[in-house]
């Protein structure tokens, strides 16, 4: 797949206002995310891609800083080298569970080893939220349950979940590239009770969860909250982020309004995990 990345330089750079750009960038689309010294590179398809995304309020007249962008069309390569070269570190959670790519050596051992294939999928670890939501997982009873993974980028959340007991494990992503990768990810884990679908929310039709991770941007999670509702098992749990602190009022809001108790929220550099029970 070909992708377009923008590369955003705000004014003034700050580490706030950064935080604040990718935010807004993921409400419009951008699926990756890195950081050089002096800017944000956000990634796209190109099929996805149209100049006026770049115009559109919350950037223009955004009142904290100002923007300007350079694209640069991707071509599909090979994303191994990319992200072994760039991005993808070795990352241990909680000191149990260790997130690697197949090119790393000499890693620690751990009681959970994922090994991720990360391609251009959101979702080895590094950032804040995945991180989040593994630490929820190892802390969670999942024998026997069944889980949903609803935007599984590589499939990670699915993967843990599946060594932790998981009888069944949805994953579910509308991205083509995370759909594969997770597949993929899944055989080179020897998971074997994950089905993976390309979708979004209306595939879940009458099925039932005891437990579901939700790691998506914050429009989709409030748009999407009351179909998660109603595939939810009396008792069964949902662990939502991708958001930041400031957007955990709205998130409650519409949680509660969809018959959802708050069960409390773990926070990373401003970046929030929530669990709400049904």
């Amino acid at each position: 797949m070909e992708y377009t990345k923008v590369s955003c330089f705000p004014e003034p750079d700050s580490e706030t206002n950064r935080e604040i750009l990718t935010a807004l960038l993921g409400e419009l689309g951008f699926e990756s995310f890195s950081e050089t010294e002096d800017a944000v590179e956000a990634f796209i398809p190109s099929s996805a891609y149209r100049e006026e995304l770049l115009q559109d309020e919350s950037l223009v007249n955004n009142p904290l800083f100002k923007v300007q962008f350079q694209t640069e069309i991707i071509p599909d390569q090979n994303w191994n080298e990319v992200w072994e070269k760039n991005y993808f570190q070795p990352l241990l959670v909680e000191n149990r569970c260790l997130i690697r790519a197949p090119f790393h050596k000499d890693t620690p051992r751990a009681e959970y080893e994922i090994v991720i294939d990360p391609r251009m999928a959101f979702g080895t670890g590094n950032h804040e939220t995945t991180y989040l939501m593994i630490s929820a997982i190892l802390q969670q009873d999942l024998q026997g349950k069944q889980v949903l993974d609803m935007g599984c980028g590589t499939g990670i959340l699915g993967i843990l979940a599946s060594m932790r007991g998981a009888d069944m494990v949805k994953a579910i992503d509308i991205d083509e590239w995370s759909y594969n990768n997770t597949l993929e990810n899944a055989e080179i884990n020897n998971i074997t009770n994950i089905d993976v679908a390309q979708g979004d929310a209306s595939l879940l039709g009458k099925l039932k969860f005891d437990v579901i991770y939700a790691n998506i941007q914050r429009n989709i999670l409030l748009q999407d909250l009351p179909v998660y509702a109603s595939v939810m098992c009396k008792d069964a749990e949902i662990i939502m982020s991708g958001f930041y602190r400031e957007d955990l009022p709205a998130i409650s809001a519409k949680a509660e309004e969809v018959g959802l108790k708050p069960a409390g929220y773990e926070e990373r550099n401003n970046w929030v995990a929530a669990r709400f029970i049904r």
